[in-house]
Formats: C-alpha cells, structure tokens, sequence
C-alpha cells in the first residue's frame, strides 16, 4: 500500500512495533497472547469469585512490592479512571480547601474540578507556562497538595516532594507510574491508571494511601458530606480490601496490568523499569539535540519527561505530515496534543516500548523530513 505522500520508509529503518501512543500506550504482544490462553476461564466470570479475586490480590501485592511501599499504605482500586478519582478526590479526601499546581491540560483539568465544587473553598492554583511546573506554596489554610508526577499533554516532569508538613500530598502519576522513580514518603496518595506505563487498557484508577490518607478518606466518609457510592474512598478501600472493586470492572484490563506488572518485577522492579525509561529518553533528546529540524520543547533538562517526549519541529517542516506519513508507515500516535497547538511530535517512551525502538523511530522522522523536503 502507498503511503502517505508516495513516501515509504525503507523495512531497515523500522521500529519493531510502531505502537508510541502516550494513552493508550502499546501493550506488549505477550501480555494479549497469555489473556488469550486464560480467557475461557477468567473473561466472563464473576469478579466477587475466586479466579478474579485473586488475580486483582495478585495486583494489589506486587503493586506493593514494585513502589516499596511502607507498613501501613494500602493499595486501593476503583472504576472510572483518573478522571473520575478527580472527582472521589474532592468528595472524599479534601475538607476545606486544595492547592493545585497546574502546568497543562491534565492538572488544570484536577485543578478545574476542584472549583466546581460547591462545598469547599475557592482552591490555590500554582500556574507555570506550558513546558516548565511550578513549585508548590505552603499555606497554612491549604489541607491537600495535588501535585502532578508527569503531566502528559506537555512532556514535563516535576519531582515528588512534600510541599508542607501539614495536608496531605496527593500526586496524579498517571502517566509516569512505572517509569519515573518515586519515593512513597514523599506522598500520602500517588494514584494512576494502567493504559501508560502498565500497558494495560484504561477504565480503572488505582491509589496508593497512606495512613494519614486513610485516616482522611475515613473522617470525610463519617462527616455529613454526601458523597456518591461509585466515588466513596471508603467503600473503595472496604472492597479492595477483600480483592474486589464496588461495581464490574474490565477483566482484561486487570489481567494485562498484572502482566506488565510482573514482567517489570522479573527484570528487577521499578529501578530497571524507570532506567530503561532513562535509556529511551536519552535517546531521543540526544538526538534532538543533534538535529537540525528537531528541538525538545522543554528547555530545561531537569524537567524533561523519560515517558513522554516532546519535539518541536523547526520552521518548513510540518510536524502533522510527519505524523501522517510514520502512520501510514506503521508508526502511530506521535501526533502532539491537540490543545497544546504547537508544531511538535509527542512520543511515548513507557517500559513496554524498545529503547531500539525510539533509535529506529528518530531515524524514521530524518527520513521522512529529508523525503518531504
């Protein structure tokens, strides 16, 4: 088949998959092939028996063992999504009032439902351009700090630190869960959901309490604030506590996370995990920094991202054509975020993806920059 164009990539320059979405990222094509074997006796089945059970035991114990998290943490899941624990987050864990550092469309968007809320206080928002973060302000009226680990639509990584001894330190590692290092002193919930770094499909939220965090959920739940079941903390920590989820959840996406889970705990755990994030990385801004039509969009090395890369592309090149013609060559998803409107290409770099991959795909781009020219 044509591409687009009439451009097509030599096979020798290809990536072995060409899957660099930054969610819903690739997922390892041995993780599908074991859902595959076990479907008969796990799709399909009740999720309050045994098989399920299990599986999401299984989850939750390897998801402490892989963050190292202390006595105490309690892994909980729930429906829904990142998104939706936004929503849990303001009816069940913030009493009065919230700091938000926003520096895209994904903190803006936590910090946005926070505001709609009518029954707490007006939130601190801590706002920096695209391609930079802010850094949190301790104030003595703020009781939760919700900082983003990775935020996904610019490419830029914030440490994870505690801003203040006083509120908790709640933090979105949606899309740097996996592949980006994390201490668990440093938070008291670090929630994310297993479309990115654990490969899996979305529709399932999961969050990594403290016992402060706890003890939160539990005083929020015994006020009378009215919170909605599908959105209680509480009831979703009772229910993980017994290996299961309030309502239905997506088998398969249970099933591929603790595949990807157990891959990365095999090869040696988070450490592996995040360092061949960091070969990825490596490999892509070096080569940005070489080119004479790519350049990282965040200027600053210390807040770039080693699971999402962003690449702005130099006047005379359109990075939409670029992106159309490494899709009708078999390499999907580089397209930059859509609000973010910059001529840019946005790549996944998530454990699952090859680091050889990333070598493969920016010789791909020189290729198709050079043809189009």
């Amino acid at each position: 088949m044509e591409s687009q164009r009439g451009i097509v990539i030599p096979r020798e320059l290809l990536p072995s998959d060409g899957r660099f979405g930054s969610g819903p990222s690739k997922v390892r094509p041995e993780a599908v092939a074991a859902l595959g074997r076990a479907a008969q006796g796990y799709l399909g089945t009740s999720h309050r028996q045994a098989t399920v059970r299990d599986t999401v035991a299984r989850l939750r114990s390897g998801l402490r063992d892989l963050f190292q998290l202390p006595d105490g943490y309690e892994v909980v899941l729930g429906n829904g999504g990142s998104t939706s624990f936004w929503d849990a987050m303001v009816f069940g864990l913030i009493k009065k009032r919230s700091e938000h550092l926003v520096f895209g469309e994904f903190s803006s968007k936590c910090a946005q439902a926070a505001s709609m809320a009518p029954h707490l206080a007006e939130p601190r928002i801590v706002e920096s351009e695209p391609g930079t973060h802010p850094i949190a302000e301790p104030h003595e009226d703020i009781d939760l700090y919700a900082l983003t680990h990775n935020e996904t639509s610019t490419g830029v990584s914030m440490p994870v630190r505690r801003p203040s001894p006083r509120g908790l330190t709640v933090v979105d590692g949606t899309s740097a869960a996996a592949g980006l290092r994390v201490d668990p002193k440093n938070f008291d919930v670090y929630y994310f959901a297993p479309q990115k770094g654990f490969a899996s499909e979305g529709g399932l939220w999961i969050a990594l309490c403290s016992p402060a965090a706890l003890e939160r959920i539990a005083e929020v739940a015994g006020s009378e604030r009215y919170i909605p079941p599908s959105l209680n903390l509480e009831i979703a920590r009772d229910n993980s506590l017994k290996d299961q989820t309030y309502n239905t959840p997506a088998l398969a996406t249970i099933f591929l996370m603790l595949e990807q889970l157990d891959w990365i705990l095999g090869q040696g755990g988070l450490e592996w995990s995040c360092s061949r994030c960091d070969r990825s990385a490596e490999i892509l801004y070096s080569w940005a920094d070489a080119s004479k039509v790519a350049v990282p969009f965040v200027k600053d090395p210390a807040m770039r991202s080693n699971v999402v890369g962003t690449i702005d592309l130099g006047d005379g090149v359109d990075a939409a054509e670029v992106a159309k013609v490494l899709r009708s060559n078999g390499i999907v998803d580089t397209e930059p975020y859509r609000k973010l409107g910059r001529n840019q290409l946005r790549i996944a770099m998530y454990p699952a993806i090859e680091p050889s991959d990333v070598e493969a795909l920016t010789r791909c781009i020189d290729h198709v920059v050079e043809a189009l020219a």
